[in-house]
């Protein structure tokens, strides 16, 4: 496994995610978590070699593989804003995780991660890649596996909504705060416009105010196939749950 250099180039730029940092964990993680847990929990159970999360965020995927695995688990998160909760999600743990994982803080194809996994999870983590930058990921996710190791990727949308829609986020308390928020999408040329509102009151009264707009790229499931044939990664059968496409590294 190569080491990158310290001072490669365009590291640590890449925080977009300034605002939502503050807000995912407390509106989002809940039901996040438990969908991770439905969707890859069995998969990463039966990891011999590693796990790779791939867009580790705050650490939903991170934190069950160490949970449900005992084999070393890799995150990768070049955002600092969202690798700084994860980092202090496991900091709470006990040393026998702590020594299982690492948390690489570049792209994936930055990292130079070869054969370290089996299994490899791509969670909320595609629909916001460009698709020249998607279809670069591929490759460096067939170097990190293991041959016949197994990629799961949560698909991106596939298509362009008709119209805007607004999706309300749960609230939460905390003390005398109140935390909400909502989602607005909509079409955008060939892009996804995602505008993140959120809101602090306190009795009522607002005290805080924030938004933060993401960009997503629809792609189709046949797209992806296609686009992962080229890097060596196989479609397998599809799952129960549509919404991820399962594929194995194919023997080189």
């Amino acid at each position: 496994m190569s080491t990158p250099s310290i001072d490669h180039p365009g590291r640590e730029t890449q925080d977009a995610y300034a605002v939502s940092a503050e807000f995912y964990d407390l509106l989002q993680a809940e039901r996040d978590e438990a969908r991770v847990r439905a969707l890859y929990r069995d998969d990463v159970a039966r990891a011999r070699v590693g796990v790779l999360d791939v867009g580790a965020g705050t650490g939903r995927v991170t934190l069950m593989s160490l949970l449900e695995s005992r084999v070393p688990v890799h995150a990768v998160e070049p955002a600092r804003c969202m690798r700084t909760p994860l980092m202090t999600r496991l900091a709470s743990l006990g040393a026998e995780s702590t020594t299982r994982v690492t948390v690489h803080p570049y792209a994936l194809d930055e990292a130079g991660l070869r054969g370290i996994a089996d299994v490899a999870v791509c969670h909320n983590t595609v629909a916001c890649l460009q698709p020249a930058s998607r279809r670069a990921l591929w490759p460096a996710v067939a170097e990190a596996l293991v041959p016949a190791g197994v990629l799961l990727v949560q698909l991106p949308p596939a298509r362009l909504p008709r119209h805007e829609t607004t999706r309300a986020l749960p609230t939460r308390t905390v003390g005398r705060h109140e935390y909400g928020g909502s989602i607005m999408t909509s079409p955008d040329v060939d892009r996804i416009r995602a505008r993140f509102d959120y809101w602090v009151r306190e009795h009522g009264r607002v005290l805080r105010q924030h938004d933060e707009t993401f960009w997503m790229w629809p792609a189709s499931r046949t797209e992806l196939i296609a686009e992962l044939e080229e890097a060596g990664l196989v479609a397998l059968p599809e799952r129960r749950d549509p919404s991820v496409l399962a594929v194995r590294r194919a023997a080189r």
